[in-house]
């Protein structure tokens, strides 16, 4: 969704990642950065996000999408460092969302 005055508003399943990222990062001790931190706090209040922030965010997830290959990647119950900071970022939804914005503005761009 988008509302061009305000940005790019998260779904709810993006914001029920971020927020379970943020849980597992208390729970846990670990994953994540204050960058990802404050994403996170972001896409849990589903706060509409700029063109520079979509951007952002599809270069952490390119740039991790090898943390999935962690054998504790998805488990819930001891999650990997990565894990836990790929769902600060939104997780596999927001990876979805944001590369369906990113084509979008790479065709507008043209």
């Amino acid at each position: 969704m988008v509302d061009h005055a305000k940005g790019y508003i998260p779904n709810l399943q993006i914001s029920r990642n971020a927020r379970k990222g943020l849980e597992f990062r208390r729970k846990y001790g670990r994953g994540g950065t204050e960058v990802g931190i404050n994403r996170a706090k972001q896409l849990s209040k589903r706060l509409p996000l700029g063109e520079a922030i979509i951007k952002k965010m599809s270069s952490y997830f390119a740039r991790h999408e090898i943390d999935k290959q962690s054998s504790d990647f998805g488990n819930d119950s001891n999650p990997s460092k990565g894990y836990i900071a790929w769902l600060l970022w939104g997780g596999d939804e927001a990876k979805t969302w944001v590369d369906q914005i990113k084509k979008r503005l790479n065709q507008t761009d043209k």
